[in-house]
């Protein structure tokens, strides 16, 4: 089900990158109804365009490409580059050098705005027992996680140096449902995710704001009292899923890094 709303606010055109990505497959269709014209690109072809769409394969890190894709667009919304803990290089060409690729290619263009899938990873060494908000220093759980502080920063540097405001969504876990106890606090629903997405496109006024990416769950580790101004309102939550998902999971080994911090797993990752 889609989370649109009877008559939204329409862009001319909209680009959303890493469009064959999980989440990018999950709002490609969503965000049609929000523009004229939907941009899509990848950095490898994933089939033909559909009605109102147009199709740009780019490599992040390909500074010329780069900056075609972002020539007569309206805003970003940028799902592209490195989704995952993976070795430096990748992740460099992906998630560092794309970036700067990316807010270049915005400040000779023009773009006002820049929707930016950050992570939660970018404080995923903080505890579960502790509730975060985006005013805490960031604690990077592995490189992936690092490349999206920086991110964060860079979208800062070109808020206050040329004016292009960023909406940075440190994600948590958006899939059809969550999967075990960790998702309970971290789960985000697509319709949400929607919501999310729309709401930093057509907030007034960001800025540079920071949000976290979540549902209305009954557990959080995230406060986004900061964020209000953004608009994001989650009308789902992980509690349906709550005695399923504790079914699967009775026992918490305590002992298990990625039972103690928030980043889960990706805490224990690496090195290659």
């Amino acid at each position: 089900m889609l989370a649109q709303p009877a008559t939204p606010i329409r862009f001319r055109r909209l680009l959303l990158t890493g469009a064959a990505g999980n989440l990018g497959k999950e709002l490609r269709p969503r965000l049609k109804v929000y523009c004229d014209t939907l941009r899509l690109s990848h950095r490898r072809d994933f089939g033909p365009a559909g009605d109102g769409e147009e199709i740009v394969l780019a490599a992040l890190e390909d500074k010329a490409q780069v900056l075609a894709l972002l020539q007569d667009v309206d805003a970003v919304v940028h799902m592209g580059g490195v989704s995952t803990e993976q070795p430096w290089d990748p992740i460099l060409a992906g998630n560092i050098v794309g970036m700067v690729n990316l807010y270049e290619a915005a400040r000779l263009h023009r773009v006002p705005r820049i929707v930016f899938a950050s992570s939660n990873h970018v404080t995923g060494f903080y505890r579960q027992d502790e509730v975060v908000s985006p005013q805490d220093p960031v604690r990077p759980d592995g490189f992936y996680g690092l490349s999206k502080a920086f991110g964060e920063n860079l979208a800062q540097l070109y808020w206050d140096k040329y004016g292009i405001e960023t909406v940075s969504l440190r994600i948590g876990s958006s899939f059809p449902e969550p999967k075990d106890r960790r998702m309970l606090a971290t789960w985000m629903s697509f319709d949400d995710l929607e919501r999310l997405v729309v709401a930093a496109l057509t907030a007034p006024i960001v800025g540079h704001s920071i949000i976290y990416g979540v549902s209305d769950n009954r557990t959080t580790w995230w406060d986004n009292t900061s964020a209000r101004h953004v608009g994001y309102l989650p009308q789902d939550s992980s509690e349906p899923f709550r005695a399923a998902v504790e079914a699967r999971q009775p026992v918490i080994d305590r002992k298990n890094p990625a039972a103690v911090y928030q980043g889960g797993g990706f805490v224990t990752q690496g090195p290659f």
